[in-house]
């Protein structure tokens, strides 16, 4: 005699579906918002600051020990590459990069740090000068008394625009330099 369906209990557990194949990523940490950062002096952490990074144009870069001689080292390498991405500056010009590259490198060998890096960019007959200092024990702000980088920088009447940063890298300084006479 069978007895009925609903009487059998299953001699065997219940099929469990397999486990993913990849484990579920944990949560992203919390991190302070754009306004309080901003609040501090900080970059904003959701910023996605990654470094130098430059896209559609021509670019060079070097990286210099942090020391007195480096401005030197980094004016030649400036003027020299500018001169063969085919730009022909005039004298007023030549000695405007030259002044705008020599305040950038001495203001990142002021930090703390073994190296710094200059970089260089071009477009529409500007170029693009920044320093980076690498020295990852900063925090931001600039210079007491008034008489910061930037404006030494901006004396100079090439110069269409600069600005800074302080990073997990370092500090940026940078500077847009015409190259055009105006």
């Amino acid at each position: 005699m069978t007895t009925p369906a609903t009487d059998h209990t299953p001699d065997y557990p219940p099929r469990t579906p397999p486990p993913p194949k990849r484990p579920v990523s944990p949560p992203r940490p919390e991190t302070a918002g754009p306004s309080e950062d901003l609040a501090e002096g900080r970059m904003p952490a959701r910023s996605g600051r990654r470094g130098v990074g430059m896209v559609n144009r021509r670019g060079a870069n070097w990286v210099l020990e942090s020391a007195p001689w480096a401005a030197g080292k980094a004016r030649v390498a400036v003027v020299g590459q500018l001169q063969k991405w085919g730009y022909l500056p005039t004298t007023g010009t030549v000695t405007a990069v030259e002044a705008v590259v020599t305040l950038l490198v001495d203001a990142a060998t002021t930090d703390p740090g073994t190296r710094i890096t200059v970089h260089l960019s071009d477009q529409d007959g500007q170029a693009c000068i920044l320093a980076l200092s690498h020295s990852t024990t900063l925090t931001s702000g600039h210079e007491d008394g008034g008489d910061d980088v930037l404006h030494r920088i901006t004396a100079h009447p090439a110069v269409t625009g600069c600005g800074t940063d302080t990073g997990t890298d370092g500090r940026r300084t940078w500077a847009v330099v015409g190259l055009r006479p105006g």
